[in-house]
């Protein structure tokens, strides 16, 4: 479950509540006096190009080895 941050519109006091999302949607309707704010905007990354590490790489190629025979051929991409 995820930690939520509101604040209090009257108080201006935030504050940190651990709860399931759907506990605060209902937290909210029951707290018309609180919004919830967010301290940090989400982590993104574009533009990363990188390939898994040489074991995994390896396991996928194994896998496609295993399936490519017969009609449907294996289209795994291997890196």
């Amino acid at each position: 479950m995820p930690t939520y941050r509101f604040r209090n519109k009257e108080t201006n006091e935030e504050f940190d509540l651990f709860m399931s999302m759907s506990e605060r949607e209902k937290y909210l309707e029951d707290n018309p006096n609180l919004v919830q704010t967010f301290d940090t905007a989400p982590l993104t990354v574009s533009g990363v190009d990188r390939k898994p590490d040489q074991g995994f790489r390896d396991l996928l190629k194994d896998i496609k080895k295993k399936n490519s025979g017969g009609i449907s051929r294996s289209t795994i991409n291997t890196f």
